[in-house]
């Protein structure tokens, strides 16, 4: 694992953090094998976690669709998302490696309540970055951390979201690189995050394939930088009868600046430390995005991504802010799960793809639940009774 995917990836990184990255890729490759850490691991996953996720049949929409429509219920981890499985993984190996302190970036909320929560299980300092716009939109996980000991540091700095938090973190991190370790939630950024990333993700698509019998014969799952989707494309990628899509955020249009669709809008560029795809106008600055989900709302996506768009190994294409609230209130309505509105993007391009689903079997990440985007889908709401 050199943290290159073809043409994208790579370490690049201010000279302070250099050091400080090669540790983290050595303790990483020493303790992802040891017996004593992953056994820890396992048990935290099932006993603090709640692993394993169930696989759920969701029988009334399959009928409704004409698909076999099967869910991935990370939406049950505890904290409320699959983003404990890695922070309980970054934050074990931390405390191996010494580190008292952990910062972490959040945009919808629920990283920054993984890591809170693991730094609480754990015994460690923890600090999470959360743009003013996000704050405000998920009021609910920002007293969720802070109810589980952790400070959040409010990002008044450029459109106040999840960019800016990882500016910001990164900033901390360059100035106490030593006794800090930075919990990174996507599979972005310099190498090792998007290989560690995959690697605490993996679990996802491990389970998943050994509750589905058989294979499915389509994986769909949200991307914004892409950590819940390469956890369940990675136990699918070798199977070339399986196909993957990866559902970005078309926002309100395709105008700059109104939606988070890389590949739809995107070029390969550099951005907090990788080569990737991502929106940026002529000159290489970088575009504003816009997205009703907090969490994929990013102008970067993961590079493994980049390649496998490259490849043709996955689909990538994109669901819009109004196909995602139907799917939320459809899922809501017809299954009794509310999921996030990031998850909700999956489920749009199953809804929208019904014709061309109809008799395969679909498996979907529900990759976390909805109850931070509640005051979100309220405002909707009420908009359009007033309109």
């Amino acid at each position: 694992m050199n943290g290159r995917f073809g043409s994208f990836g790579g370490c690049y990184a201010p000279e302070t953090l250099i050091a400080t990255l090669s540790e983290l890729t050595a303790a990483w490759q020493q303790h992802r094998g040891a017996r004593a850490f992953q056994q820890e691991l396992q048990q935290l996953l099932a006993t603090f976690a709640g692993r394993p996720t169930p696989l759920q049949h969701a029988k009334n929409l399959s009928r409704d669709l004409g698909c076999e429509l099967w869910l991935k219920r990370e939406d049950l981890l505890h904290t409320g998302a699959h983003k404990l499985n890695n922070a309980l993984g970054q934050c074990l190996l931390a405390k191996t490696m010494g580190k008292r302190r952990v910062i972490a970036e959040t945009g919808a909320g629920q990283h920054g309540v993984a890591t809170a929560a693991a730094c609480a299980a754990l015994e460690l300092e923890c600090v999470v970055y959360m743009g003013t716009v996000d704050a405000e939109r998920q009021r609910p996980n920002v007293l969720r951390m802070e109810l589980l000991g952790a400070h959040v540091e409010r990002v008044e700095a450029g459109q106040r979201t999840l960019k800016d938090a990882v500016n910001a973190a990164l900033r901390d991190w360059a100035g106490d690189p030593l006794g800090t370790h930075y919990c990174l939630g996507s599979a972005l950024g310099p190498h090792p995050f998007p290989s560690m990333v995959a690697d605490f993700q993996s679990v996802i698509g491990r389970e998943a394939r050994e509750q589905m019998q058989g294979l499915p014969d389509v994986v769909v799952a949200c991307v914004g930088g892409g950590s819940n989707a390469i956890g369940i494309f990675s136990a699918y990628l070798d199977e070339r009868g399986v196909e993957l899509v990866g559902v970005e955020a078309g926002g309100r249009g395709p105008g700059p600046g109104e939606h988070a669709a890389r590949f739809a809008g995107g070029a390969p560029g550099m951005l907090h430390g990788t080569r990737t795809y991502l929106l940026q106008d002529a000159e290489g600055q970088i575009l504003p995005t816009h997205s009703v989900s907090a969490g994929l709302d990013y102008p970067a996506v993961g590079p493994q991504h980049a390649e496998l768009r490259e490849l043709g190994r996955v689909t990538y294409t994109s669901a819009g802010d109004d196909e995602a609230v139907q799917a939320f209130e459809t899922l809501a309505r017809e299954e009794g799960i509310i999921p996030a509105l990031e998850s909700a993007h999956a489920l749009a391009w199953v809804l929208r793809e019904k014709e061309q689903l109809a008799g395969r079997r679909v498996l979907l990440n529900l990759s976390g639940r909805g109850d931070k985007d509640l005051e979100t889908i309220a405002g909707i709401r009420r908009a359009r009774v007033q309109r």
